[in-house]
């Protein structure tokens, strides 16, 4: 999972900004995007292409005009990566607290 280009893909912070704008706003053009952000159409689009590497957009052609929506399904297994590292942890740090409080009962 960690070689996942959904990593690379919200690495950016724009990125980000882009799919929690899609998400609540979808579907989009770029020019509708690079108007809410301080960099060009351009700039949008590139992001946009990462985001549709990572299969986390799809574009949608009506005529001449591309709409991007989210795709949050790559978004499902980055969240159960997430809750698997969260549950080891979470074994860890019960064995820790297991530890400290027999150590401090043989006190």
């Amino acid at each position: 999972m960690s070689d996942s280009p959904i990593f690379a893909a919200l690495a950016d912070p724009m990125r980000r900004k882009l799919v929690l704008n899609l998400a609540e706003n979808s579907p989009k053009t770029a020019t509708q995007l690079a108007e809410e952000y301080p960099i060009t159409r351009q700039g949008i689009l590139k992001h946009l292409d990462v985001l549709e590497a990572a299969g986390l957009v799809m574009i949608q052609q009506k005529g001449r005009e591309k709409r991007y929506s989210l795709t949050p399904e790559p978004l499902t297994e980055l969240e159960a990566w997430i809750k698997a590292i969260s549950i080891k942890w979470d074994e860890r740090l019960l064995r820790l607290k297991t530890f400290l409080e027999n150590e401090e009962a043989s006190e």
